[in-house]
């Protein structure tokens, strides 16, 4: 298999909604949407042994998702189509004729507890399996050896940005549990494909933005000798002491545990890129670097109407943020000066206006796609930040015991930047962080004598010590 794990698919089908009455139709992907691109994402939410006491092993887990799953896609049809290319304009789109989303139940042959939790590639990244790139989604169960399972929910990010997760969890849950699904959802994804005529946008908006192709990414060989995959986790305490640096001497306003953490982060990167052998000791110019934030606009609008919209909204509705600063400057302030900076970065931003000109740029600039000028990597090197924080983990449980990890992946591609994805512990307080990083600021955080960023092990996640109870189908 080409998850490098011992895997045996038991069972791969597709499955269709129960609501014959819906009909045929092709979902239009908002502007934002496309400049998502076709990139398939996961969750992958991982699950200690079901007690034999309770909801009962592994082909339970199986029979909850037969039965439940055909009436949950008819709350949400568009995951059973197809993603395709529409030949007249040339953009993707989705063709919701009730084609199925798979479900592939699997057994794995090794216990989790014998991954490498700290290394991403070796663990979280190969509880996946492969599935045809124009199926929406992809729900797979796999049953370990040590009698734990995990649940990848598989989609696409053009149907959605990290919101999807979340309501894939708190409905799934709530339709095994209680048999009913609340709704409130918004899926009207027109709200966010209305461009101004002729289309208006600032030199800043205009910007931000590269061709996405290949002769404008870094070659595959150079990405994929840049970057290493880590997990790691930040105990509670580790992040509260932070927070108290980060106030201490950042004036008037209390950090928050983002704009702490994010800090400590950058004067860590601002570390490793001063100490650089390639920049010319002269240059300053070039010893700079910049933290980035991928921002969900639902929290950050402010006309009640766009809030309204936004409530409940099923589909990509993010927006990045940057900061540059000379690397020596960052180094040379307190902490909490860093984590004021922060702050501005995302505060400063008018995120109604930015979410108009957003579309009305790629209105501009159809049908070619383009991404974040900071991702591709040329320039300063580049921190992004994707925070699940809040991320409400006890959500994953429907039914058979509290997830032990809920963290979303994707792929990096191309892209020649780092990327952090920061999730929450199930049931506590401390961080789980996934990372591609570069080997050096990999290093830095390993070997600070803090040790704020530890790497995760199958211990702090309870994975060890489980017995086998078997795939009983």
């Amino acid at each position: 298999m080409v998850t490098g794990l011992p895997v045996r698919v038991v069972s791969r089908h597709l499955v269709k909604a129960s609501d014959a009455t819906i009909q045929p139709h092709v979902l239009t992907l908002s502007h934002i949407d496309l400049h998502a691109d076709d990139v398939q994402t996961t969750v992958t939410c991982v699950y200690p042994n079901p007690a034999p006491s309770g909801a009962g092993d592994f082909a339970a887990v199986v029979a909850t998702f037969t039965a439940n799953l055909p009436s949950f896609l008819s709350h949400l049809f568009f995951l059973t189509g197809r993603i395709a290319t529409n030949p007249a304009s040339g953009l993707l789109e989705v063709r919701c004729h009730n084609q199925g989303a798979e479900l592939v139940v699997a057994d794995v042959g090794v216990t989790l507890g014998s991954l490498d939790w700290g290394n991403a590639g070796a663990s979280l990244n190969k509880i996946q399996l492969p599935y045809a790139a124009e199926v929406v989604m992809s729900v797979q169960l796999l049953s370990f050896a040590c009698g734990c399972f995990a649940v990848v929910w598989a989609t696409n990010h053009l149907l959605g940005d990290g919101h999807i997760a979340v309501v894939l969890l708190r409905s799934w849950s709530e339709l095994a549990l209680t048999g009913t699904f609340a709704g409130g959802l918004n899926l009207d994804r027109s709200v966010l494909s209305r461009p101004r005529s002729p289309p208006m946008y600032s030199a800043a908006v205009d910007g931000m933005f590269v061709p996405w192709d290949h002769e404008h990414e870094v070659n595959p060989l150079t990405a994929e000798a840049s970057f290493v995959e880590r997990l790691y986790y930040v105990e509670a305490a580790d992040i509260a002491r932070l927070r108290e640096e980060a106030t201490a001497g950042g004036g008037k306003a209390r950090a928050t545990s983002v704009q702490a953490v994010s800090a400590y982060l950058w004067k860590k990167l601002a570390a490793v890129v001063s100490s650089s052998a390639s920049i010319a000791k002269s240059d300053t110019a070039a010893r700079r670097c910049s933290m980035g934030y991928w921002v969900d606009l639902r929290w950050r609008v402010r006309s009640p109407e766009l809030r309204r919209t936004l409530s409940g909204y099923v589909g990509n509705a993010t927006t990045y943020v940057e900061r540059e600063e000379a690397a020596d400057a960052v180094l040379r302030k307190p902490l909490g000066e860093v984590a004021a900076m922060v702050r501005e970065a995302i505060a400063a931003v008018d995120y109604d206006e930015r979410l108009q000109e957003t579309v009305d740029w790629l209105e501009a600039h159809r049908p070619r796609s383009y991404t974040e000028r900071a991702a591709v990597g040329l320039g300063s090197p580049t921190l992004h930040q994707t925070v699940w924080a809040s991320f409400p983990c006890e959500a994953a449980d429907f039914g058979f015991g509290a997830a032990a990890l809920v963290l979303p992946t994707s792929a990096n591609g191309r892209m020649c930047s780092a990327y952090l994805c920061v999730g929450r512990q199930p049931g506590g307080d401390a961080w789980i962080v996934s990372a591609y990083v570069w080997p050096r600021l990999a290093a830095a955080l390993e070997n600070d004598r803090r040790r704020v960023f530890k790497p995760l092990t199958a211990e702090f996640l309870g994975l060890t010590g489980e017995m086998r109870r078997g795939l009983a189908l």
